[in-house]
């Protein structure tokens, strides 16, 4: 089992381009592109559940101003990262039974830090259980 960073799936947007085909490579694509993408009934469910997961975080980060260079602040947008948020926490909620605690744990860790990200960021804050995710989480303080 690879871990998340580790991931061998690969997305090939052209390829999914309104036939949304998940076997058979874009028509365009040469040979080499056709090896790289990687049938997507060939990953095992806990790698896309958790590369999904990851990806949601990542934007997530970014939307709270956490990205790391100059730009970080300009791409900062608090509506955004609430709705990642919350979609991750829907995701891992759902998802945790599905991939066992050893890959639901740093999950949910993980959310749990943009929670308080969330709520460090924000002028307004959000009552106990109303922040971002917390419907699905509980309160996070």
């Amino acid at each position: 089992m690879t871990s998340p960073s580790e991931s061998r799936f690969e997305f090939d947007a052209a390829a999914h381009q309104e036939t949304h085909a998940h076997t058979a490579p874009h028509p365009s694509a040469s040979a080499t592109d056709a090896d790289k993408i990687r049938d997507i009934s060939e990953v095992p469910a806990v790698e896309v559940i958790t590369t999904a997961a990851v990806h949601l975080m990542s934007a997530a980060a970014v939307k709270l101003g956490l990205a790391e260079g100059a730009d970080a602040e300009e791409l900062k947008d608090l509506d955004e990262a609430r709705k990642l948020i919350t979609a991750l926490a829907g995701l891992i909620t759902a998802g945790a039974p599905e991939v066992g605690n050893q890959h639901a744990r740093p999950l949910r860790d993980g959310l749990r830090t943009l929670q308080l990200a969330f709520r460090e960021a924000s002028i307004i804050p959000d009552e106990p259980g109303k922040g971002p995710g917390e419907k699905f989480t509980g309160p996070v303080n």
